[in-house]
């Protein structure tokens, strides 16, 4: 039983970047189509469902961190892939904040987006996923539905984008059990984490302001000091 390729949508203001990625991923047996900037995908998505968008940030009218921010604020959370200069932190760290799932550094290899893709698509893929388990976890005023990919509080749905389940996914399956960055980054991401890499940082900042009443003392999600992080059900002191 075959089953449909994923859509990608490619916004990019660069015409040699969307007709060499899109070729590509094309090649791949994905289906691809391409915008130039905010407008054109606007106009796009309005009828056209996709799967995943590769966004770059670097756009002369409207840069990709406001088309992230805007997509998010909108209610929009398709999974995103931001594409930054190689190097480029600070954008990183800013796309991740706006609520993008990943991000790949220009120029890039195309079996690493590829491969990026690919462990989003597996991740947000449901009905290859039969196994997923039912069942729904409470922790503080939180309802957690692995099934439905879903977080309520109070009974009232949270948005949270792909990235931030993955990683809430990750904590929820191992509580109370110190992880560290490395070991986070494997088990959200599937890949090693690199040396200056802050992302998982910055995605369990975004997840402290959705789960914490104060961020800044955090009961769920605490730091392991020289270590990493420990996710803690019931919201008292780790040990």
């Amino acid at each position: 039983m075959t089953t449909n390729p994923a859509s990608i949508l490619i916004v990019d203001d660069d015409p040699k970047i969307r007709d060499l990625t899109s070729q590509y991923l094309i090649d791949q047996g994905l289906k691809v189509y391409s915008a130039n900037g905010g407008k054109e995908m606007d106009t796009y998505i309005a009828t056209h469902p996709v799967n995943l968008i590769i966004l770059d940030l670097m756009m002369p009218e409207e840069g990709g961190l406001a088309i992230c921010q805007r997509l998010r604020g909108s209610g929009n959370f398709t999974p995103i892939i931001i594409l930054t200069a190689k190097g480029d932190e600070i954008d990183r760290i800013v796309g991740l904040e706006m609520g993008a799932d990943d991000y790949v550094s220009k120029p890039f290899n195309p079996r690493e987006l590829l491969a990026r893709i690919n462990a989003i698509l597996r991740r947000n893929d449901l009905k290859r996923n039969k196994n997923t388990a039912s069942e729904n976890i409470a922790f503080g005023p939180f309802i957690f539905s692995s099934e439905s990919r879903s977080l309520t509080k109070n009974g009232t749905s949270i948005n949270i984008t792909s990235g931030e389940f993955e990683l809430l996914k990750v904590f929820i399956d191992h509580p109370r059990q110190p992880l560290s960055r490395d070991q986070i980054m494997q088990l959200a991401k599937g890949r090693e984490l690199d040396v200056f890499d802050r992302s998982i940082d910055v995605q369990i900042s975004r997840l402290r302001r959705i789960l914490e009443e104060d961020p800044a003392s955090p009961k769920f999600l605490q730091t392991m000091w020289g270590f990493g992080y420990i996710f803690v059900p019931d919201g008292d002191v780790a040990h």
